[in-house]
């Protein structure tokens, strides 16, 4: 099985970029989390507003009472854009940029902000590893997305995103809820990136590597240099003991990846799977 740190190494590598604030530590309580647990925009809140130092805390105040004294829809937007910036550039903690990124979304009301915001969360969802913290993300994002489709039903993008937020958010037990729209989509339009994606991420997560290297296939046919495809693949063949293919995908990844640590971690686990 893949390292954790190789895996960290790439899935930084990949979505590093579209994520401007770096995460916070996770909260212990977090840490504990059962699937089932719920945490609370309120509870991650607290535990941000620890990290900051006396200066921000007091500038974040300020900003909190003018949001609250706010009785203008558009004073109310300028106000959460105002707080987002301040989590995002000033606090580099991720929860509190994202929910205020959605809280002026679904003000504004406009599908551009509606799915900016839920890529924010999806995007994290896609990297966190703690259940409850998934469903956090997966709630929020569901809620944008169809927030957005309400605004235009046919946006296939939207459609996946809100597919994926069932397949990886832990927030339905009935996982054929998110694959289904999905499965359409990439059926009508085997072009679709997108859709391959999360289905392959899908297959990957439930064990069924054939099916899912058989979307992740499809992906690098269409996009030679995804690194996000390319390392789903070697590491889908690895779980299956297939070494050669495994050599092969990571091989390709090693060929894009310009991270020195990420170059160092594939090295040692090509030199393992050739022993």
């Amino acid at each position: 099985m893949v390292s954790c740190s190789l895996a960290a190494l790439i899935l930084i590598y990949v979505f590093g970029k579209t994520v401007p604030p770096a995460k916070p530590a996770a909260a212990p309580e977090a840490m504990q989390a059962t699937e089932r647990q719920v945490i609370t925009f309120d509870q991650l809140l607290v535990k941000a507003k620890q990290k900051i130092n006396p200066a921000q805390s007091q500038r974040l105040l300020t900003l909190e009472n003018s949001v609250k004294r706010g009785d203008v829809k558009d004073q109310q937007i300028h106000l959460y854009h105002q707080l987002a910036r301040f989590w995002a550039d000033s606090a580099h903690i991720f929860e509190p940029y994202a929910y205020y990124t959605g809280e002026a979304a679904k003000l504004e009301n406009s599908e551009k902000s509606l799915t900016f915001a839920a890529r924010l969360y999806l995007d994290n969802l896609m990297t966190e590893g703690q259940p409850a913290m998934q469903t956090w993300l997966g709630t929020n994002a569901k809620v944008l997305f169809e927030k957005a489709l309400a605004i235009n039903p046919a946006n296939d993008s939207s459609k996946i995103g809100l597919g994926a937020c069932y397949l990886f958010g832990n927030i339905s037990n009935n996982p054929m809820q998110g694959i289904l729209p999905v499965r359409e989509i990439a059926t009508r339009d085997p072009g679709n990136v997108y859709a391959q994606m999360v289905l392959g991420l899908g297959g990957k997560k439930s064990g069924q590597y054939d099916k899912a290297i058989e979307r992740f296939l499809l992906v690098v046919q269409k996009d030679p240099e995804n690194i996000e495809a390319l390392f789903n693949l070697a590491e889908c063949y690895e779980e299956k003991g297939d070494k050669s293919n495994a050599v092969k995908w990571y091989e390709a990844v090693k060929k894009l990846v310009k991270v020195p640590e990420a170059q160092t971690e594939l090295n040692k686990r090509i030199t393992e799977l050739k022993k």
